[in-house]
C-alpha cells in the first residue's frame, strides 16, 4: 500500500530522491535553471545593493557638496555686500575730501586775500607816514626860514594842522598833468598836499609868505581838482606871512588862512 507521508517527507528530506522523481516527471531541468536563475538574482542584487550603497555615498557627497557651495555662496553675498558698502563709504569719504579741499582752497584764498590786504593797508600806512613827515617838514622850513618857530600865530598854526587835522584826516599827495594850463597858465604838473576824511577833501598850500597870487594859485587848483575828482575840496593856505591883501582875498574866495596876516 502507498505511504504518502513517507513519500513527502523523502521529497522534502532527500534531494537525489527529489531530483529522481523530478526527472521522472521532465522538471529536473526547469528547477536546474531556476535555482541557477536564482543564484543570479542573488548576486545582481548583491550587485544592485554594492551600487545603492555607492549610490547613496555619492549622494550625500553631492549632498555636503551642496552644502559647501551655499555657504559659499552666502559668504560670496556677504562680501559682495560688505564690499557694497566700504565703497559707499569710500565714495561718501571722497566726497568730505572734496569739500574739505575745496574749503582749504576757500582758506588759502582767503589767507591771500587778508594779505594783499595787510599789504596794501601797510602801502597805506606808509604812505600816510610820508605825507605827514612831508607836512611837518614843510611847517619846520617855513618856520625856521622866518625864524618864528616861537611865534605864537605860527605855533597856533602849527598845532591846528598836526593835532586837530592830522589826527583825524588822511594825508596824501594829489599830483595831476594839467593839460589846460588852468592853474599856472601853461600845461604843467600839478602838486598838492591832500587830506581826506568820509567825503571831505581839503587842499593844503604851504607858502614861506603869501600874497593874492599865491591865493588865487590855490584858488584854481581847487578848481581842477572839483572838475577832476568830482568833490569839491576845501582849500587851506599855511604860511607865517600871509599879506593883508591876501588874506582879503582868501576871505572872498572861501579860502582858509593860517599865519600870521601882515600889512
Amino acid at each position: 500500500m502507498f505511504d504518502k507521508e513517507a513519500f513527502l517527507r523523502l521529497l522534502r528530506e532527500d534531494e537525489e530522491f527529489r531530483y529522481a522523481v523530478l526527472g521522472l516527471l521532465g522538471l529536473d531541468e526547469v528547477f536546474k535553471r531556476l535555482e541557477k536563475n536564482t543564484r543570479a538574482v542573488a548576486a545582481l542584487q548583491r550587485v544592485v545593493s554594492r551600487h545603492t550603497k555607492a549610490l547613496e555615498e555619492h549622494t550625500r557627497a553631492i549632498e555636503a557638496m551642496q552644502k559647501t557651495l551655499e555657504e559659499h555662496s552666502r559668504a560670496i553675498a556677504a562680501m559682495q555686500k560688505a564690499l557694497e558698502e566700504h565703497s559707499k563709504v569710500l565714495e561718501e569719504h571722497s566726497r568730505v575730501l572734496e569739500r574739505h579741499s575745496r574749503a582749504i582752497e576757500s582758506l588759502q584764498k582767503a589767507v591771500e586775500e587778508h594779505s594783499r590786504a595787510i599789504m596794501s593797508l601797510q602801502q597805506a600806512v606808509d604812505a600816510q607816514s610820508a605825507a605827514i613827515r612831508e607836512l611837518a617838514a614843510k611847517m619846520n622850513a617855513l618856520g625856521t626860514r622866518w625864524g618864528v618857530v616861537a611865534e605864537e600865530a605860527f605855533r597856533e598854526s602849527v598845532k591846528y594842522l598836526v593835532e586837530d587835522l592830522l589826527g583825524a584826516y588822511k594825508a596824501k599827495k594829489w599830483t595831476y598833468y594839467d593839460a589846460e594850463g588852468l592853474v599856472y597858465g601853461h600845461p604843467s604838473v600839478v602838486e598838492a598836499d591832500l587830506l581826506v576824511r568820509d567825503g571831505e577833501h581839503i587842499l593844503v598850500e604851504f607858502k614861506s609868505s603869501a600874497d593874492r597870487a599865491d591865493v588865487g594859485e590855490l584858488y584854481k587848483l581847487g578848481t581842477l581838482y572839483e572838475r577832476v575828482i568830482g568833490v569839491k575840496p576845501k582849500l587851506l593856505l599855511v604860511s607865517p606871512a600871509v599879506r593883508k591883501r591876501a588874506a582879503e582875498l582868501a576871505k572872498e574866495l572861501g579860502i582858509e588862512i593860517r599865519g600870521e596876516v601882515v600889512e
